[in-house]
């Protein structure tokens, strides 16, 4: 009786986002002349408008800014008395996602990485190469010199192998489980309904949508004017900006730490955090507060009996974190992601065994392997021997470049990293994992990943430098590029628009990463005042990947890694994750619950997560009631429109910015 509860509630959670579809007849080509022209709106509009947000502010558009463009693409052809196809919807929403990936904040991350104060101090900026960056980037503020040649060009070549790459193993994988096994990918239809709605309502007849997202974007834009345009605009006019609302964050660390030592107090004003909170999943909201009780608790006993030794009082939010990530969590949280992945494949093989019943009792298990090799020529199939060799001379480009830029371009401590096993990452590891976790998406909606292979393997190689971290190692999990070309199967969209598709937005992305990246190093440096969300957790980030970094720094001297990477201190985050999750299955609690409670346990902090409680406890308890069924739809679109509007405030409050700093001072 026990199971059954259970999968009764864990199904009635996941039914919101779940709502299968039929695979269509036919198919047809969704790039457009309109398509092309609003993937290019995204591209130089909203993308860099997305990487100001984030160092300012750590907000992300990236799915707003597809849905804004959309819906204005849909309101465009309502004018012109057209009707919107499926086809046309996803490819925009393909070509957005590309465009936003290149807005160049990775650029700006790198030339900051080479000058962290923290990495400095474990002793690695001197160790990262300089095909990576180049050790001098914060002196010049520029792209446009020499030294970032090669960076930029191995940039550029990366890119275009990861595009191609998408029609490899992945595509593949696609084939022999979607066509050969037919499997039902139960979670494909998320993101093919959305698309599927617009394409259905864009005509007269349903204008609710449009409704919902002005009142989104209304909201945005005068959030984003007080929270982001003011400070932007008023200090490019004046010395120091105007803040009506702190950005990031109200540190309250030094008044609260004689009653909770150890522990980091922040307030967030971020609007767009109660808004998250309304859209995600109740429980999962429920379960990250439980992680900042839990956080708030254990803290100051930790504290008291030492093993927080090194916070010391008048310590900021940020700096308590920091030691407290040295101290015990950096190994917690390793635990943690292990209890993850242990209770994943538990919850897969549970969920899986029972598909895999109902679909040998009705034959859907019974291969047919020559399907493999039939081309569905009316929904632009290519060969399968293509999708082979894409995926054999990508993972050859990887290995030989890898093996170059770490072993002959790159100091090399004491022992070069093995070439036997850039091979079993290409051609064992990832094939393997890919085919496993494809198959588990497409029986139960969930992918496999097993934590820490790339960072054990690293460790154990014998390998001494840093150059191994920053390398494009052939480490891939495919099950993404599955789910992505099942979603354009459903949708009746052709391969050959995407590979269209592709043709326009490699060089849209090559343009757009450097230009964008050069635009708002422009204005000042990176991190900086000018820029408090970066300003303030760049050099956590920084600190964080340095400790696992620090792993394969030389024997001589103490490495930070040898002194956070405490086995005690996995085996208490892998105990108390499965302890819990024990007790929440005895309880028949809701799945949401369980994930978001293990992964709240990581010192959640608690400027994100309490608007977000109060979004969820709006939506819950007031909107749900207002609304009634229809709200779970009201509170995507609602959400893209608020998103939309805080991305259209700050391009234009960065379009003045940029003008104000471009602008001669003239003599007096």
């Amino acid at each position: 009786m026990g199971p059954e509860r259970a999968d009764v509630r864990e199904d009635k959670e996941f039914r919101e986002f779940r709502d299968l579809m039929p695979r269509p007849d036919t198919f047809s080509d969704g790039f457009k002349i309109g398509t092309i022209l609003m993937g290019l709106f995204v591209g130089f509009v909203m993308a860099p408008a997305s990487v100001y947000m984030n160092l300012v502010a750590g907000l992300q558009m990236g799915e707003a800014a597809k849905w804004v463009t959309v819906l204005l693409y849909v309101e465009i052809m309502r004018r012109a008395f057209k009707k919107l196809k499926r086809p046309e919807i996803f490819v925009l929403f393909y070509m957005c996602g590309a465009a936003m990936a290149a807005g160049g904040e990775g650029f700006l991350w790198r030339q900051f990485l080479v000058q962290s104060e923290e990495l400095r101090k474990m002793g690695m900026t001197g160790l990262i190469p300089a095909w990576y960056a180049p050790a001098d980037a914060g002196e010049f503020r520029s792209f446009f010199r020499a030294a970032w040649a090669v960076p930029l060009g191995l940039t550029a070549l990366m890119m275009l192998f990861q595009r191609i790459d998408h029609f490899g193993l992945g595509y593949v994988m696609f084939r022999l489980t979607a066509d050969v096994e037919e499997l039902p990918f139960p979670m494909a239809p998320v993101g093919a309904a959305g698309m599927t709605a617009l394409a259905d309502s864009s005509d007269d007849r349903e204008t609710w949508r449009y409704r919902v997202f002005a009142m989104g974007a209304a909201l945005g834009i005068a959030f984003g004017f007080i929270y982001l345009a003011v400070p932007s605009i008023t200090g490019a006019i004046f010395s120091k900006p105007m803040r009506p609302l702190p950005i990031p964050f109200l540190d309250l660390t030094r008044y609260t730490e004689g009653g909770l030592p150890a522990m980091p107090m922040m307030l967030s004003f971020d609007l767009g955090l109660v808004i998250t909170g309304m859209v995600m999943p109740f429980w999962a909201v429920m379960g990250s507060l439980f992680g900042v009780i839990f956080t708030m608790v254990v803290n100051p006993l930790l504290q008291g009996v030492g093993v927080l030794g090194s916070w010391e009082p008048g310590m900021s939010a940020m700096e308590t974190v920091r030691t407290n990530t040295f101290d015990f969590y950096f190994s917690f949280n390793l635990g943690l992601t292990f209890a993850v992945a242990i209770i994943g494949f538990l919850h897969m093989k549970s969920k899986f065994d029972e598909r895999k019943k109902e679909m040998d009792e009705t034959g859907r298990t019974k291969i047919h392997w020559r399907d493999a090799l039939a081309r569905n020529r009316e929904r632009g199939d290519i060969p399968i021997w293509v999708g082979l060799l894409i995926y054999f001379v990508s993972t050859i480009t990887y290995i030989t470049l890898t093996y170059i830029l770490v072993n002959e371009l790159s100091p090399v401590i004491d022992k070069r990293f093995p070439l036997l096993l850039l091979l079993f990452y290409g051609f064992i590891y990832t094939p393997l994992m890919s085919y496993i976790s494809a198959r588990m998406e497409g029986i139960v909606g969930m992918q496999m990943n097993i934590p820490f292979v790339k960072e054990a393997t690293f460790i154990m190689s014998g390998y001494k430098g840093a150059a191994i971290w920053f390398a494009p190692i052939p480490l891939h999990n495919y099950a993404n590029q599955v789910r992505s070309f099942r979603v354009m199967e459903l949708t009746g969209t052709k391969l050959t628009s995407l590979i269209k598709a592709e043709v326009l937005t490699y060089p849209l992305m090559l343009i757009g990463t450097v230009l964008f990246a050069q635009f708002i190093w422009s204005l000042g440096p990176v991190p900086s005042e000018m820029f408090p969300f970066a300003n303030e957790f760049w050099e956590l980030r920084a600190y964080n990947s340095g400790l696992m970094w620090s792993a394969t720094l030389p024997d001589a001297g103490i490495s930070p890694f040898r002194e956070a990477f405490r086995l005690d201190f996995i085996g208490s985050g892998l105990g108390v994750a499965l302890m819990f999750y024990a007790v929440l299955a005895r309880f028949n609690l809701p799945v949401f619950l369980v994930y978001g409670l293990i992964r709240g346990l990581d010192q959640s902090l608690p400027h994100m997560i309490i608007p977000t409680v109060s979004g969820a406890f709006i939506g819950r308890f007031w909107c749900r009631k207002r609304f009634g069924d229809k709200w779970p739809q009201y509170r995507i679109v609602f959400a893209a429109g608020f998103g939309a509007g805080m991305g259209l405030i700050t391009m234009l409050a960065l379009g003045f910015v940029f003008m104000a700093k471009s602008a001669n001072v003239l003599p007096v």
